[in-house]
């Protein structure tokens, strides 16, 4: 009996030790398995350890990113600098008589009150024998709009581009996402195995191209909106600069009817 006891208490001794062994192994292995895991799932390493296709999206979609934001910096340029060209030249028209006074305080601007006194002046030369004053108003509204539109079309340049950045690059992360975890449950089939270690990588380099996808789109949104409100104020600029060249004319041809009117009466 005192036999069988030692026996038992022996081969439970043997049983716990070589479990603690295996489980300070297991321990060991796991350690070594998240510092290479660590190592290897970094954005670099995930975007090199990737799928062609995922790669491909990633590339497209970092790409747009960096259009998004050089389209903001020359969108920034472009509307401060118009925008103060605009203010100028009304200040400079606001102390003229007469659009020939106007063409000239305008002769160095870049603006589109210069477009807009040039039209003026070509449509009155052009309906310089027209009969009524009305008639070349209307001729000259007409062009007024013609420019207008050809300003507004110029300042929107790019805003397309960024609204279909901002509605697609979620999707097209998306399907790199979709793409990437197909092909890690592939690999798990092939490696018959369920391991978070096998599993984990392949899944995060679809989630990256999710969250590039994210990182495109988000400021794409924010930026269109902030421009088309930009946009918005510039236009209203514009159309006080063509208001004050069209009230110029008027006053101009109030003076060139006046005066035959004046002989006639004496």
């Amino acid at each position: 009996m005192r036999r069988f006891y030692f026996a038992v208490l022996g081969v439970f001794g043997t049983f716990v030790g070589t479990a603690a062994w295996a489980q300070s192994d297991v321990v060991l292995s796991a350690a070594k398995i998240g510092n290479a895991g660590l190592h290897d799932l970094s954005p670099w390493s995930m975007f090199t350890s990737a799928d062609i296709v995922v790669q491909s999206v990633m590339v497209g979609l970092a790409f747009a990113s960096l259009m998004t934001w050089t389209i903001f910096v020359g969108k920034f340029i472009e509307l401060a600098m118009a925008r103060r060209n605009v203010v100028r030249a009304l200040r400079r028209m606001s102390a003229t008589h007469s659009l020939n006074e106007a063409q000239a305080s305008l002769a160095n601007d870049r603006s589109v009150s210069k477009k807009f006194v040039a039209t003026a002046l070509d449509e009155a030369r052009l309906s310089a024998d027209a009969d009524s004053e009305d008639n070349i108003k209307e001729r000259v509204a007409s062009r007024f709009s013609e420019v207008t539109r050809a300003e507004a079309r110029r300042v929107r340049l790019g805003m397309g581009l960024l609204a279909t950045i901002g509605a697609t690059s979620p999707f097209v992360g998306l399907f790199g996402t979709v793409w990437g975890i197909m092909n890690s449950f592939i690999g798990i089939s092939k490696a018959q195995t369920t391991n978070l270690a096998v599993v984990a990588p392949g899944i995060a380099e679809a989630l990256l191209a999710t969250a590039i996808g994210l990182v495109a789109a988000i400021p794409a949104v924010i930026i269109y909106n902030y421009y088309a409100r930009g946009i918005k104020n510039y236009l209203e600029l514009v159309n006080q600069a063509a208001g004050a060249v069209g009230r110029q004319l008027s006053r101009d041809l109030g003076r060139m009817y006046a005066r035959p009117l004046g002989r006639a009466a004496e």
